[in-house]
């Protein structure tokens, strides 16, 4: 019986979870004590939901009773609703009634009235399984029976025939036969087969000719052929003479092929019996033999469809090691053009202090450094689909993140897009880069304003849900970011390839295709999980998991004093790529210091064991025979009070290096370059005697 028992004698909780689970149709019976809950089991019940402090101290003796004596096909499932923070795996009373009711699930309280349903009917649907499962295990033991019987009357049947009876295979050996037959083939050796005896079998054709042994029964039937009464004269042990009619049936597999063959030995005395025996001995057989070909062929679709699981199964391998191959592509195309961006922003940024003031000039410089910088935003999204940029991940308010982004994602969809924000009052943080966060919000809803031409509703929500264990986070409710619009949707094929890197739905120069490709990578790098589905003519979901935060959210900190310049002091800087080495060495001989420049880790130790003094040692990380991070070390090796800063275009650095050594990401403007360089000169400089 399908419905719900619920025990919740104080306050309005039986209330509430009745009228909730009657609007979506399931039944329910609020008992007012645990006596009327045992009374009610014997009349059906579908699931439990328990409020933890109407059982922690009660006699759970006759419920326990009950559900220990469930049939074993029967799991009831019990809803257990606590207080906030007593799961199984923080208080001992939780996992002792976990303990003694078997299937308990945990709802903390005060729950989402979704959470409540969802979880009800997930119990319902397994328990209709129970069910189903026990009909499909009554029908199995009735079948095994019938099969048993069966198999019983086939073998009274045979040990009981008047006429003697064997199976044989294609080669002629007896397989099966009843005591009938071993009375007139003692040695199990068919008469085809047996040493030629003139005494033994003799039988004539239909023109009174003896028969040679190729022509036997036996002999024909293995070949396919149908044999009938072939009447013989049979000399029995005890040297008397008896007749006796031999036919032989070939026994063919579901191709046709003979695969053995039936030897029938009848008494003439009794042929009216042994005909009628011998009838419905074979149509038992090919009766038996057409079950066989049906298993045969059952199994042989399992075995196909099988095969088509395993094609689909290597199809999303391919899918997956495509995506990958494209994201270390886009990794490393984007990391050398930010190498590109940095000696253009540079270059732009010192050539134009150096150029006098021109309207013209002036524009063609603004246009120029616009160019450079959508570059610069290019290449994060590239290197967000290759899960390489450089995240700050915090612990993050989500429901006040995306209150604060309201206002931006009404002007950006414009006023044709109703904008629906959906959060329950408190959600965990998570943890997550807040500001590649927003972008990854802003860039979906730009998307869903796309495919809604006409207008339509983008509805952003928050939740806690259960992600699945192939996402890679642990197996239990998560925040999750949903965006969903009424747009146009997408078809299953386009749905394959929408988070590949420049594919794009929207007509050329309107969209780089990175937008989706951009979101997914983030969440994979973040260690979350992400999944898109989408209907053509009822809009597109994009669901985001998040890792949950282990601690608060910080507060807002106040602006920090602007850093003073720092003086000018001797900066080593250490880059494969001369481009960018003069780039950086340009912009910091412009801002005053003097500047020492290297090619390589090796060039970089061998200037500092000369005895150079070296205020500020700059590098790049990704260079050739020697890394960023290791020149760092065998540096401080030398001068442990040496400052570095490591300059990277992605953040596939070793663990622990971010929270040792200062950063600065590619590509940078002159003033983030000052603004670092400052930071760590303040702290240690000292001044040099001239």
């Amino acid at each position: 019986m399908e419905r719900a028992l619920i025990l919740a004698p104080r306050g309005r909780d039986a209330a509430v979870a009745s009228a909730l689970l009657g609007e979506v149709g399931i039944a329910a019976q609020s008992c007012p004590d645990l006596m009327a809950l045992c009374r009610a089991l014997d009349d059906g019940v579908g699931v439990l939901i328990l409020v933890e402090e109407a059982v922690r101290t009660a006699d759970l003796q006759g419920l326990v009773a009950w559900i220990g004596a469930q049939p074993p096909w029967s799991d009831l499932p019990v809803v257990l609703l606590t207080m906030r923070g007593d799961g199984a795996e923080r208080t001992p009373e939780a996992a002792r009634l976990t303990e003694l009711l078997g299937n308990v699930t945990f709802i903390e309280r005060p729950f989402h009235p979704t959470t409540l349903v969802s979880v009800v009917r997930t119990c319902l649907r397994g328990r209709r399984r129970q069910y189903e499962a026990q009909a499909h295990l009554v029908e199995r033991d009735r079948l095994l029976a019938d099969l048993a019987s069966e198999r019983a009357r086939f073998a009274t049947l045979i040990e009981h025939l008047p006429v003697g009876v064997s199976l044989m295979d294609r080669d002629g050996r007896i397989m099966l036969c009843n005591p009938a037959f071993e009375g007139f083939v003692p040695d199990a050796v068919i008469p085809s087969r047996q040493p030629y005896d003139d005494n033994g079998w003799i039988g004539q054709d239909e023109d009174g000719r003896r028969l040679t042994r190729d022509r036997f029964p036996g002999a024909r039937a293995l070949r396919g052929e149908m044999v009938h009464g072939v009447e013989f004269t049979y000399w029995l042990p005890d040297g008397s003479m008896t007749w006796i009619r031999v036919s032989g049936v070939p026994v063919r597999d579901g191709m046709g092929q003979v695969v053995g063959a039936l030897a029938v030995i009848v008494d003439i005395g009794a042929q009216k019996a042994a005909q009628e025996a011998l009838q419905r001995l074979t149509t038992t057989l090919e009766a038996t033999v057409q079950e066989r070909t049906r298993e045969l062929e059952a199994t042989l679709e399992r075995l196909r469809a099988e095969m088509r699981d395993r094609e689909r199964a290597e199809e999303q391998l391919r899918q997956t090691q495509k995506l990958e191959t494209l994201g270390q592509l886009t990794g490393g195309v984007a990391h050398d053009f930010n190498n590109l961006l940095m000696a253009m922003l540079g270059n732009l940024e010192l050539l134009r202090k150096r150029l006098p003031d021109d309207p013209v000039t002036d524009r063609l410089f603004d246009g120029a450094m616009q160019g450079a910088q959508r570059g610069a935003t290019l290449t994060q999204r590239l290197l967000a689909f290759a899960r390489r940029q450089d995240l700050q991940p915090q612990a993050v308010d989500l429901v006040g993140l995306l209150e604060g982004m309201r206002t931006l994602l009404e002007r950006s969809v414009g006023p044709r897009v109703m904008v629906r924000i959906e959060a329950p009052a408190a959600l965990p943080p998570a943890l997550i880069d807040p500001n590649q966060l927003e972008l990854a919000i802003l860039n979906l809803a730009i998307n869903s304003r796309d495919a809604m031409p006409d207008g339509g509703t983008l509805t952003v929500s928050l939740d806690e849900a259960p992600v699945s264990v192939a996402s890679g986070l642990t197996p239990s409710v998560h925040p999750r970011l949903c965006v969903r619009d009424t747009g146009t949707g997408m078809d299953a094929r386009t749905l394959t390839r929408a988070i590949e890197p420049f594919f794009s739905t929207k007509g050329i120069g309107k969209g780089t295709g990175l937008g989706l490709s951009m979101v997914h990578g983030l969440a994979v790098q973040s260690g979350g999980a992400f999944r898109l589905s989408s209907v053509p003519g009822q809009g597109t979901l994009v669901e985001l998991w998040l890792p949950k935060a282990t601690s608060p959210v910080r507060t807002a900190e106040l602006p920090q004093a602007p850093i003073t310049a720092a003086s000018p002091a001797v900066v080593l800087v250490v880059d494969d790529d001369a481009l960018i080495a003069m780039s950086t060495v340009d912009m910091l001989a412009d801002l005053g210091h003097t500047v020492l420049e290297a090619n390589s880790g090796t060039d970089a130790l061998d200037l500092l064991r000369s005895g150079q003094v070296v205020d500020l040692l700059l590098t790049d990380y990704a260079m050739p025979g020697m890394t960023g991070v290791e020149l760092a070390q065998a540096a401080r090796s030398m001068a442990p009070n040496l400052p570095v800063l490591l300059a990277t275009g992605y953040a596939d650095l070793p663990e622990g290096i971010v929270a040792d050594m200062p950063r600065l990401a590619k590509p940078y403007t002159q003033n983030q370059l000052a603004v670092a360089t400052a930071k760590l000169l303040n702290k240690t400089i000292k001044p040099h005697c001239a």
